[in-house]
């Protein structure tokens, strides 16, 4: 199709009542076909054909894990532009929007109700979860090496957990800042740094999406296991690139893509792991250019760490 071609076939797309709203939804980070089809209260089969008519025009992209699928705004070029221009031309207070969203709030805070959960029961033998999956001291390692601490003063691991990056990092910096959401993590982490003697290190309750620092005030941050909990790993990911200062690097470390269901089940994992062109996508839109990928393969899973700087002020496509 030419251009023009796509872009009247984006229009009739979503030209119908439903398919608006599942454009607006969407927009607001990734969803799935039960979530939306709770939130519209409409059928599954109906709302998987709009669905699929939505991913055709380009408006949609649909990211398939395991037996699940995601569904997100397209992430570049045209189709992102016209679906951003029609949501803009919506009222602010149209009801139907506004009762979606306040739907799409209680999936959002029935989710995180079951990741705390999960983390609450969990927190006193994190370590030992972790290790089930990955040889951590070999992540460790390349982490490490990944991160090159020169120039580092103020260092904020995003997500801290029990603490652990903060140990590893603690004594290379002049100042160390961890942020989690669970307070049963950051009672474990306190009581870790204390025995560890970090007294230049301290952690704070905080969201990732809405980190309790100012703008380029970082020289390096970390992203240690923690997207494959997030609704949406592309917003972590430019808070984090706002937070830090020009030439400032972001080092994520996660799993390449599984199937292992079960995490998704038993361990409150939202993501099956992230490919490198998904995350390099999501960086480039922040404005960091990335630097190196670094692959540690494992039984079953792959470890993947991705070394990112920033290197100009604004949300920005390179090449």
């Amino acid at each position: 199709m030419t251009g023009l071609d796509e872009y009247l076939a984006g229009l009739r797309a979503a030209a119908e009542p439903t398919r608006l709203r599942l454009l607006a939804l969407c927009a607001e980070g990734e969803l799935t076909v039960s979530e939306l089809t709770g939130i519209l209260g409409q059928s599954q089969p109906r709302v998987s054909r709009h669905l699929k008519l939505l991913v055709e025009a380009g408006l949609l992209d649909r990211i398939r894990e395991g037996t699940w699928a995601f569904y997100r705004l397209t992430g570049g070029g045209g189709g992102t532009r016209l679906g951003r221009g029609l949501l803009d031309m919506i009222p602010a207070d149209d009801a139907t929007l506004a009762l979606d969203r306040e739907r799409l709030g209680a999936v959002k805070q029935a989710r995180a109700g079951r990741a705390q959960a999960y983390f609450r029961k969990n927190a006193a033998r994190w370590n030992e979860i972790r290790k089930l999956y990955v040889a951590e001291a070999e992540v460790e390692k390349a982490l490490i090496e990944a991160m090159g601490m020169e120039g580092v003063a103020d260092f904020l691991d995003i997500g801290t957990g029990t603490g652990r990056i903060l140990e590893l990092f603690g004594d290379k910096v002049e100042r160390g800042l961890g942020i989690d959401l669970s307070r049963e993590m950051l009672a474990l982490a306190r009581a870790n740094l204390e025995r560890a003697g970090l007294g230049n290190c301290r952690v704070r309750h905080g969201d990732m999406y809405k980190l309790p620092a100012p703008s380029a005030s970082f020289d390096a941050a970390v992203i240690h296991q923690v997207l494959h909990y997030a609704d949406d790993p592309a917003a972590a990911i430019a808070e984090a690139a706002r937070v830090l200062r020009p030439g400032g690097r972001l080092v994520i470390v996660d799993f390449a893509p599984h199937d292992l269901e079960f995490l998704r089940r038993d361990h409150a994992h939202r993501r099956l792991g992230f490919s490198d062109d998904e995350v390099k996508g999501w960086c480039r839109a922040a404005g960091l250019v990335p630097a190196s990928t670094v692959h540690l393969p494992g039984d079953p899973l792959t470890v993947t760490i991705w070394t990112v700087r920033r290197s100009h002020p604004g949300p920005k496509e390179v090449e």
